[in-house]
């Protein structure tokens, strides 16, 4: 799902349909964006596979249904709440996966037009944000993290 979500981002979000796209690399004061009909825009086929995968017995439709359901809850939990803090549920971690992935995000976000991004995945970063400065009083340390598996997928499926 995640190089789906690469490809998706890169080139529908931030190729035909960047006008939906667009308000969620500006500041804004309102909660919602146009950026979260995406939900919508992936909801329905999933809820399609899910249903017609479950009444004609065609558990592998169901199955791409399902998975589409709870990529899309990871989506709202590391992307919404995480990454950007929409809901302040985990606004003071210190893990090195969720610095790691907010500092990728960021770097997406410097970009405020379509063109010329980076960093389009969500869950796989490039290595190249894998390295960070950890600020411990006045002492600066310089600190490489691996994170397993997500680390190692990162590294292959984006360079």
């Amino acid at each position: 799902m995640e190089g789906i979500t690469w490809l998706t981002h890169r080139f529908v979000m931030h190729g035909f349909l960047w006008y939906l796209h667009q308000d969620h690399h500006q500041k804004t004061t309102n909660f919602f964006e146009k950026n979260d009909a995406f939900f919508l825009i992936f909801a329905i086929p999933s809820w399609l596979c899910i249903m017609l995968g479950l009444q004609n017995k065609i558990f592998w439709l169901a199955a791409i249904g399902f998975g589409i359901a709870l990529y899309g809850l990871a989506y709202f939990l590391v992307h919404e709440v995480i990454i950007h803090q929409r809901f302040k549920w985990f606004t003071k971690s210190n893990n090195s996966y969720i610095r790691t992935i907010r500092w990728a995000h960021k770097m997406h976000h410097k970009h405020l037009d379509k063109h010329d991004g980076e960093s389009f995945g969500m869950l796989f970063v490039a290595k190249k944000y894998w390295r960070f400065k950890i600020v411990k009083g006045k002492k600066e340390i310089r600190r490489k993290k691996i994170l397993g598996l997500f680390f190692y997928l990162s590294c292959f499926l984006f360079p």
